[in-house]
């Protein structure tokens, strides 16, 4: 099993290719197909950390510390693998295949730009950067949802999609080519689709408190 953090947020691949090429490079061959997801702080209670995190948490709207933990694990591996490129040798092989394939990704991922296509610019990434990247952030940030906390409900409650695919994971990272398809669902009541089950209910029994009242039934 891949860790499904990882995995749905398209942070895999980079981690899997420097697992890769660090084992190949010690002559090692690695049969394991999963591993962590997170890692959790060495100093527990570390005040500017705590700080930091519960800023993040509340910024994007986040369920636990562990998603910032999943998300600095990630930065770290992609961090590691661009420094471990950067050690060879311009010409080599290696660099040149493994170094364009990492930024590509992160280009396609809108983690850097088109005008930054060095590894260099891998080393800047931030935390932060892969937050505006999450799908929950890109729903409130187009007017979707009320709020950053609205934004995940509606993700959960399966009434976003992205393209033609309904996305229920509030972490998915959302691509620079995908992101002018993210809307409502065409199942989902604010999408057009069939309408909530309260609205239902007072339709069948001939009552309605008016638009007032329906707004609010849409969201069940």
């Amino acid at each position: 099993l891949k860790p499904l953090g990882l995995q749905r947020s398209g942070l895999w691949g980079p981690v899997c290719a420097f697992r890769a090429s660090h084992l190949s490079a010690m002559g090692k061959k690695s049969y394991q197909n999963y591993g962590k997801s997170f890692r959790k702080p060495k100093r527990p209670f570390e005040k500017e950390r705590l700080d930091s995190e519960m800023k993040i948490i509340g910024e994007y709207g986040l369920k636990n510390k562990r998603e910032v933990w999943r998300v600095n694990y990630a930065l770290a591996k992609i961090r590691t693998a661009a420094r471990t490129l950067l050690t060879l040798d311009e010409k080599s092989e290696q660099r040149m295949f493994q170094g364009d394939a990492l930024l590509r990704r992160m280009i396609r991922l809108g983690l850097l730009l088109e005008s930054e296509k060095k590894l260099d610019y891998v080393l800047g990434l931030t935390t932060a950067k892969i937050m505006e990247r999450r799908l929950q952030t890109k729903v409130f940030k187009l007017g979707l949802a009320k709020s950053i906390h609205h934004a995940r409900t509606l993700i959960r409650q399966r009434h976003i999609r992205v393209g033609k695919q309904i996305c229920d994971i509030p972490s998915f990272l959302v691509r620079l080519d995908s992101e002018k398809h993210i809307d409502f669902a065409l199942t989902s009541p604010f999408g057009g689709g069939r309408p909530g089950r309260v609205r239902r209910k007072k339709a069948a029994s001939g009552g309605g408190k008016g638009d007032g009242g329906a707004a609010a039934d849409d969201e069940d």
